[in-house]
């Protein structure tokens, strides 16, 4: 258990210079392209069973680059952004940002905060009237990047899950409850 203890009245916290990086033991990550969109990689983790016997399971990996094999962190130039590409091409206008404020940060003292990430974002608003939230483009009937990329991750194993299922299904109570076989961009 962590012991907390009231800070130094001079000490002023510096920001990391390193992070943990490189893969998880008794796993591997890979990336699998979403049907009909190659460029669309989503990342997943092959867990390695005990027994021989048994497939490696597949899970979803959100770790993002740190668990890669040859993981090169910048802190300072802060991560990727893959969805970059995506919110250019809805035509957001960029906004200058406001100062941080003591709320913010819990209205914590000078001398405990952690200074900012030094790598610039731009802040995006949308033009009055556009389209902004999935749910919004949901609601419109226009099918967003972000909504594919969902899907594929969410059919994870849904083929090597439906050998069988449909004898299966026949015994069991939906309860009103329609989830289709695959989920499709337009059901998320």
């Amino acid at each position: 258990m962590n012991a907390h203890t009231k800070p130094q009245k001079n000490s002023v916290k510096t920001a990391p210079q390193s992070v943990t990086t490189g893969p998880i033991i008794g796993s591997r990550k890979i990336y699998v392209a979403a049907p009909e969109h190659p460029q669309m990689r989503v990342p997943f983790r092959e867990v390695v069973l005990t027994t021989d016997a048994e497939p490696p399971v597949r899970l979803y990996d959100p770790s993002g680059p740190y668990t890669e094999t040859d993981a090169k962190i910048d802190l300072n130039a802060g991560l990727a952004q893959p969805r970059r590409a995506w919110l250019d091409a809805r035509g957001f206008q960029t906004v200058p940002g406001r100062a941080v404020t003591a709320a913010d940060n819990g209205h914590i003292s000078e001398a405990q905060l952690v200074p900012a990430c030094p790598a610039e974002r731009p802040i995006l608003e949308a033009k009055r009237g556009q389209l902004t939230t999935q749910y919004e483009f949901a609601k419109a009937g226009i099918v967003t990047p972000e909504m594919i990329y969902v899907a594929h991750r969410e059919n994870l194993g849904r083929a090597a899950m439906l050998e069988g299922a449909r004898e299966r299904h026949a015994d069991g109570e939906s309860f009103g409850a329609s989830v289709p076989e695959f989920v499709t961009p337009d059901f998320v």
